[in-house]
């Protein structure tokens, strides 16, 4: 029963700063990777950015690349992503998200949490 809970979002004004957190907790037996997508009102979920665990290879949508940055405490199996410079069309619905093996030889299922808002003003 994995479960995936986010922090940090919130109002800040255009220009500013916010750090998303995501905690994995449960039964598992590896974390392939962590990342994190959002959802705009009216428009479709898009891929943010993602970090695997092997090599800590990450990737990000074009639109964020030099303002975010996505990092993980394999310790803690949290993922963060630190947000620069915001603009109002980051406002969105953040979801963090696992690939996570629930033994030993499994495929890598993806899993969900429940979104937090960062809202960002103009």
């Amino acid at each position: 029963q994995v479960q995936l809970l986010e922090s940090g979002g919130g109002l800040v004004q255009a220009g500013g700063s916010l750090r998303l957190s995501c905690a994995a907790s449960g039964t598992f037996f590896r974390i392939n990777a962590m990342g994190w997508y959002r959802q705009a009102p009216g428009e479709q979920r898009e891929l943010v950015a993602t970090i695997t665990s092997r090599s800590d290879s990450t990737n990000y949508v074009d639109s964020v690349k030099g303002r975010f940055t996505i990092s993980r405490d394999a310790a803690k199996n949290t993922v963060y992503l630190q947000m620069n410079n915001l603009k109002p069309e980051d406002t969105a619905v953040y979801y963090c998200y696992a690939e996570i093996a629930a033994a030993r030889y499994h495929t890598g299922l993806p899993y969900w949490g429940k979104g937090t808002l960062v809202t960002v003003s103009s």
